[in-house]
């Protein structure tokens, strides 16, 4: 039975090997301090958090999260660590809530590796507090307990960890947050909440007007999940706040699951109650019947939504948690069998009586074999894992819509403009080296919410760095026009404009799909004087759209303003721009996206260096994407390093022309 805690209370512990399951209605910092019989951390080095994620016992997230699975072996911890602290703490300068009193109660629970919940924990009268620490687990008698502390902080993370006896608590939470930030730059933020269905689908062309209104109110919330809801709004991801309702349906075993069998929960069910998030107007696809003693099958469009498009979009994220948690599971086996071999040695070989003869060789051959053993059987759930969902990916990926599919996709050919714009669209494609031939779509959601930075620099990654520079610029700006034709490709005519600053003409070769299809708001930028009239034009559409929605006086909009979305694409940033000109843009990345104007940036970021640290939030505003194939990207769940794959067109295809053209004609058609 689940123990619910208030403060100050205890319960004993009925293992030692746990996870600490964190929850709340906004991104948090996690972090977990080791005290000593007094309660005293000894160093950094007895300090876990996202700049530093791993002790030895100890595994927590490397980034900012609404969801946190902390991994705890007891066992393992250092010699002489009798308590374990976890402490949460908001982030700094994310544009966030400053204070817990302003955000749902944290919910922490304690669970076996099974999901099974042993103690929870809700923290409420939280008020100025911007840290906490949430619980400890501490030994007394040989035996492990768990307190619910609940101790809050109004001086934010600082003070806390003075708190705890932490010297220059000041120096070390600056590189916390430090981290944190670095962390939500290149992470893939997940969907965003729905809304509910008028506020969820974009109007069609001929219906309303599209000119921007007052905010709507905010939707009511949706009840919370018994696991991580991949919701986000922005850079940070958001979710409902957890119940202590339990986890009746685990999915993939979370970081530091136990290589001792499968992973938590077993085989992925297609079904994926874990990625419901609301009940559908009718029931999604039926799976084939199953052959006895076989798995499931799985189908196209199983997942929760209003669509076949929304329930693609679902469960490719599903598809996408899924792996991320199966692989945290699998790498945390691999080090704790790892650990615990060096663990036995150490022992094994501090009798001197073992350091000659066969004894020692008996003992390194038997630490040896544990270890293989225990990396054997994680690896074999890691693979009944990675099959499955290798399954589902291959009938997923021919039944997706043009906007989530590849330029190889053969629905591109037929591919008309609609009258309403998609959920999202698919900018390339990820995966990880324990099987690199299973690849999850990259949505972002539409609008875009966050403008893209195509890297130009030859730093970017091995293949980059051994590219010709003028090639791979080349290359980032044809990527660059790739995602502005799908842009153009997937939102109804007029609805979408793209602009283009050259300053020095040098992208006319990879521009002129755009050009000769005459598709473009008006010709390529170029020199100083293109450059600030662009901008201007920009800043100047900006400024009004946010007068009207602030004034809500939609109607008061001068009638040349273009209202549809606009997308900004500039070439070989910062050649061409004056300091004046980099504040525009930096406006515009900032206050552009709430009013639908967005930035596509070819840039290399160190030849913009000589600015200093000014243009540093600019390029943490925007998603940096490669022309290359490059591990650089985080999921907001585990914090994984995926290899990002551009989309590329097929040699030898005419596709990008054929959308362009069918682009201009549903233009002139509509008499745009």
């Amino acid at each position: 039975m689940t123990a619910e805690l208030v403060r100050g209370q205890n319960h004993t512990l009925p293992q030692t090997r746990l996870e600490i399951r964190v929850s709340a209605g906004t991104p948090v910092v996690a972090g977990v301090t080791l005290g000593d019989e007094r309660g005293t951390v000894r160093g950094i080095e007895w300090i876990a958090h996202p700049g530093s994620p791993q002790l030895p016992g100890l595994e927590v997230s490397q980034q900012a999260a609404a969801d946190h699975r902390l991994a705890v072996d007891l066992e393992a911890l250092p010699a002489g660590a009798h308590r374990v602290t976890v402490l949460l703490a908001l982030p700094v300068g994310a544009g966030g809530p400053v204070r817990f009193g302003a955000v749902p109660a944290p919910f922490v629970a304690v669970t076996g590796l099974d999901g099974t919940e042993i103690a929870t924990f809700t923290l409420t009268d939280l008020d100025a507090e911007s840290a906490v620490s949430a619980l400890e687990l501490y030994r007394r008698q040989d035996a492990w307990k768990v307190r619910a502390v609940g101790q809050g902080y109004a001086g934010g993370l600082a003070e806390m960890l003075a708190d705890q006896g932490v010297r220059d608590p000041a120096a070390l939470a600056g590189s916390i947050q430090e981290a944190v930030t670095r962390g939500l730059a290149r992470s893939v933020a997940p969907p965003p909440p729905r809304t509910p269905e008028g506020d969820r689908v974009r109007h069609a062309t001929g219906s309303a007007d599209h000119r921007p209104t007052a905010p709507p109110p905010p939707p009511a919330p949706e009840p919370p999940e018994p696991l991580t809801d991949p919701a986000t709004t922005g850079p940070a991801h958001t979710t409902q706040p957890h119940t202590t309702q339990p986890h009746t349906t685990p999915g993939p075993a979370a970081a530091g699951a136990s290589a001792a069998g499968p992973s938590a929960g077993g085989p992925i069910n297609y079904a994926h109650p874990r990625r419901q998030h609301a009940a559908p107007p009718s029931p999604p696809p039926a799976a084939p019947p199953a052959q006895p003693g076989q798995p499931a099958q799985p189908v196209a469009g199983d997942a929760t939504g209003w669509s076949m498009d929304e329930r693609l979009y679902n469960q490719i994220w599903g598809m996408f948690e899924d792996l991320a948690r199966a692989v945290a599971a699998y790498r945390s086996a691999v080090d704790f069998a790892e650990s615990r071999m060096d663990q036995e040695l150490d022992r094994a070989l501090s009798d001197p009586r073992n350091r000659i003869g066969g004894a020692g060789d008996r003992a390194r051959e038997a630490a040896r074999a544990k270890r293989d053993e225990l990396a054997s059987r994680a690896r074999e759930a890691l693979d009944r894992d990675l099959a499955q969902l290798a399954a589902e990916a291959a009938v997923v990926e021919p039944a997706l819509p043009a906007a989530y599919a590849g330029w190889g996709n053969p629905v591109w050919h037929a591919h008309r403009i609609p009258m309403e714009i998609p959920m999202a669209l698919r900018i390339g494609d990820l995966h990880l080296p324990e099987r690199a031939d299973l690849r999850i779509p990259l949505l972002v959601r539409l609008p875009l919410e966050r403008g893209m930075w195509v890297d130009s620099g030859r730093t970017a990654s091995e293949a980059a760095a051994l590219m010709d520079t003028d090639r791979l610029r080349r290359l980032a700006m044809e990527t660059a026009v790739a995602h502005a034709a799908r842009l153009l490709a997937v939102y109804p005519p007029g609805e979408f404009a793209v602009h283009v600053i050259d300053p020095a003409g040098s992208a006319a070769g990879p521009l002129a799909p755009l050009v000769e299809a005459g598709v473009l708001a008006g010709p390529p930028a170029a020199g100083p004087g293109g450059v600030a009239s662009v901008l201007a034009h920009l800043t100047r559409r900006v400024d009004l759209v946010q007068m009207a929605v602030r004034a809500r006086a939609a109607d008061s909009l001068p009638p040349d303003l273009d209202t549809g979305e606009q997308l900004l694409v500039v070439n070989d940033f910062p050649h061409g721009f004056d300091d004046r000109a980099v504040t525009q843009l930096r406006y515009l990345a900032d206050e552009g996206p709430a009013v639908g104007v967005h930035l596509l940036m070819v840039a290399d970021r160190e030849e913009a260096s000589a600015y200093g640290p000014v243009l540093d939030p600019l390029w943490r505003s925007l998603l940096r994407i490669t022309p290359v194939a490059d591990s650089h990207l985080a999921d907001p769940w585990v914090g994984h390093a995926w290899t990002y794959e551009p989309l590329t067109i097929p040699p030898g295809s005419h596709v990008l022309e054929q959308v362009l053209a069918a682009v201009a004609a549903a233009r002139r058609a509509a008499g745009r």
